[in-house]
């Protein structure tokens, strides 16, 4: 039978590397991370990609929401 497959939403915090720790145990992974105009993007898409690495994550996926910024910018 094939392992689950977990989904897990890594900003690149301790947080984040810890429940991807935690999926591996008994899942696939494929993770996905969020830029939505933060400013620490950069730091946080490094560290994604490091957790991906370390857990030999099989699937991941960076998207930009960035255009949701624009919500807190309404008059």
């Amino acid at each position: 039978m094939d392992t689950e497959l977990a989904v897990v939403l890594v900003s690149g915090g301790m947080d984040s590397c810890v429940t991807t720790a935690i999926a591996a145990q008994e899942c696939r992974l494929a993770l996905l991370h969020v830029n939505y105009g933060q400013r620490t993007e950069e730091r946080e898409l490094r560290a994604f990609h490091a957790i991906a690495d370390r857990f030999h994550a099989g699937h991941r996926l960076a998207v930009s929401i960035e255009h949701l910024k624009m919500v807190g910018d309404l008059p």
